[in-house]
């Protein structure tokens, strides 16, 4: 299965990739990344991220998103999770602290790894 990577250039590596990898590097303005995601993205593509915004877009595209915890990002659940996004914005907008994001967990991996098995086996 080929694998893209997007990276900007402040994380660029000289570690050697496996040849179904693609490494493509943009530069390290604010969403350089997540735009050029989106112009290689296609339907059907398994894209992972942490971030709500692309996930949302890319929901659009008929891609199948993925979070690193084990959950997948649907049209049923994104905007719950755009709109904690937003409050929590709101929030530490007035000078409030809000909790960050759990540490991730071996409990987590697995979950990850368990969802990502049945999203393959489900594109094969």
């Amino acid at each position: 299965m080929p694998i893209v990577l997007v990276s900007s250039f402040a994380h660029y590596s000289t570690k050697e990739q496996p040849p179904h990898v693609e490494v493509i590097y943009v530069d390290s303005s604010a969403e350089a990344a997540d735009y050029k995601i989106m112009q290689v993205a296609r339907r059907g593509d398994i894209l992972i991220t942490q971030d709500y915004g692309l996930a949302s877009l890319a929901l659009g595209k008929g891609c199948t998103i993925l979070h690193h915890k084990g959950f997948e990002y649907t049209t049923s659940n994104i905007e719950k999770l755009l709109h904690d996004r937003y409050l929590s914005a709101q929030i530490r907008k007035s000078g409030k602290r809000t909790k960050g994001p759990k540490p991730f967990t071996l409990q987590d991996s697995e979950k990850f790894r368990h969802l990502f098995v049945q999203i393959l086996d489900q594109t094969t």
